[in-house]
């Protein structure tokens, strides 16, 4: 699930929790916004936290890697 994915979850968990005055019997619509919301917030912060790797790699340009890795095979 990519990030929209993710924020339209949450924002579904938050209609649900917050802005939905329908009962039904055996269904705390709450609690299921809640947990939408807390389902949605965690995959953005893994989102973020994958895409934040994958942007740099030390501190490094993941083109300088490929650069390094090229000049040492090609003196091989």
């Amino acid at each position: 699930m990519g990030l929209g994915g993710c924020i339209i979850l949450f924002a579904i968990g938050a209609i649900l929790t917050f802005g939905v005055d329908w009962h039904f019997s055996g269904v705390d619509l709450t609690v299921v916004g809640i947990v939408l919301m807390a389902a949605g917030l965690l995959g953005v912060v893994v989102y973020a936290s994958v895409l934040g790797r994958r942007r740099t790699l030390g501190g490094r340009g993941l083109d300088d890697v490929v650069v390094e890795e090229r000049r040492y095979h090609d003196t091989l």
